[in-house]
């Protein structure tokens, strides 16, 4: 007998397969009147027995006392490759599977993403490293609102992408395109470029290019925020001369014709943290059994990703409508680091982004003092910015560190280490004052 599909999930119509091959209701001996034979009936009533005898708040082997305090979880994303980790973890069940019943809900910007966490609409989210500290320290029109950051999604796979205008005039590096930004303010039309939130990795990435070429990003060219899926429309209309943003918004450019990829973010700083699981501090406090669970699905999640055979089939998910809408191929090419940049360079980039490799995961506490330090250089903060007693109060390795000792993944055991950027500047996590003081361009008060 040839059953009917489900129209419900995927995963319902897989677990009626299980259910027609053990012979259930529509399974051949059902059909044709069959009995069952005497072993199937007496496992099927042991089965029965069991489960009935089971404590009431017994859910997919997860016992209420050792659960998660809220179950229903409601997790922000924004249309990017980066938010594969926590879309995997839905699609393939794997929030199910720790207890949690996961509702993915896409958003319309970075500022819908922290005001919706801030609120309690969402009670997790896909975020910009650098928002968290942003919202916990009130910068930049944030309402202040502590917030946590216990795992890192992804490392690398941002770039910043210039108009075709560029492209023909050969700029690849920042210091090629300071004549054409000095003359452009001389003459009142000063270039602009996007990004797509004041403290977030977009605009730290812009902004530390720019400055690498000499140019002062608030005082020497127009500095803007759009949406990441904004960003091709936009440049295309001619708003902006350049951007920077996650992909496949900088694939799209060039698929479009519109722009070319001037350097990508592993490029700038190889390994670099980008977005972030983030919480609001007062909900992971009260929901530690929660955060583990999340988690412990995000960890599997990751993992899967991270086989690059698994990447065609994440690309095929992550580009439907509800998340990232876009044909899969614009973002697998780049997921498998298959750099094409638009101006007759092409790669295969090793430094391809990540989601488990290298310790992605890690929420390493010098990243966030280098945030801070950059916040400082550009005027965001003051001399008094306490370092140390943010990074200690965002950034959580000891929650991370705990679920990867249940889960048999290894994690650093230190939580701070120097990093070098493309500039050849060596950050030092012990004197990050001093680090913000050594830039020529900044705005430091």
């Amino acid at each position: 007998m040839q059953r009917k599909k489900s129209p419900l999930s995927p995963r319902f119509d897989k677990a009626q397969d299980v259910l027609f091959q053990r012979g259930g209701p529509e399974s051949p001996s059902h059909a044709t009147g069959k009995s069952v034979s005497r072993r199937r009936f007496l496992q099927a009533s042991a089965a029965g027995v069991l489960l009935g005898a089971m404590p009431r708040g017994w859910v997919g082997g997860v016992y209420a006392d050792d659960g998660p305090e809220t179950p229903h979880i409601r997790i922000g994303i924004i249309a990017l490759t980066d938010c594969s980790s926590i879309v995997m973890a839905h699609e393939l069940g794997l929030f199910k599977k720790y207890g949690i019943e996961s509702t993915i809900s896409k958003e319309a910007s970075w500022a819908v993403i922290r005001d919706r966490l801030t609120l309690g609409e969402n009670q997790a989210t896909h975020m910009l490293y650098g928002m968290p500290y942003g919202s916990t320290m009130g910068l930049m029109g944030s309402p202040k609102k502590p917030m946590v950051i216990p795992f890192c999604l992804n490392h690398n796979g941002q770039a910043i992408t210039l108009n075709k205008e560029l492209r023909d005039k050969g700029i690849r590096q920042p210091a090629q395109l300071k004549p054409l930004a000095d003359e452009a303010r001389k003459a009142g039309e000063p270039l602009t470029f996007a990004m797509t939130f004041p403290t977030g990795t977009h605009a730290m990435w812009m902004r530390y290019w720019l400055a690498a070429g000499g140019i002062n990003p608030d005082k020497d060219v127009t500095l803007i925020t759009i949406p990441p899926p904004q960003m091709v429309a936009n440049m295309k209309v001619g708003k902006m001369h350049g951007f920077c943003v996650g992909e496949p918004w900088n694939a799209r450019a060039i698929a479009d014709g519109i722009g070319y990829t001037a350097i990508t973010t592993q490029q700038l700083w190889k390994d670099h943290p980008e977005k972030v699981f983030a919480l609001t501090e007062d909900f992971a406090d009260k929901n530690p059994k929660t955060v583990r669970a999340l988690l412990r699905a995000l960890i599997e999640s990751s993992q899967f990703i991270d086989k690059l055979d698994n990447r065609t089939h994440v690309a095929e998910v992550v580009s439907r409508p509800q998340y990232i809408n876009c044909e899969p191929d614009v973002i697998l090419g780049r997921l498998l680091g298959r750099y094409d940049y638009g101006d007759g360079r092409s790669e295969q980039d090793p430094l391809y982004m990540t989601f488990f490799d290298r310790d992605t995961n890690f929420p390493w506490k010098s990243h966030g003092t280098w945030w801070i330090s950059q916040f400082r250089r550009w005027g965001m903060v003051g001399a008094d910015a306490d370092y140390a007693g943010i990074v200690n109060r965002v950034n959580r390795p000891d929650i991370f560190r705990e679920v990867a000792k249940e889960m048999g993944v290894d994690a650093p055991q230190q939580d701070a280490k120097a990093e070098t950027l493309f500039d050849g500047v060596t950050f030092d996590p012990s004197d990050p004052e001093q680090y913000a003081k050594s830039f020529s361009v900044n705005n430091l008060t």
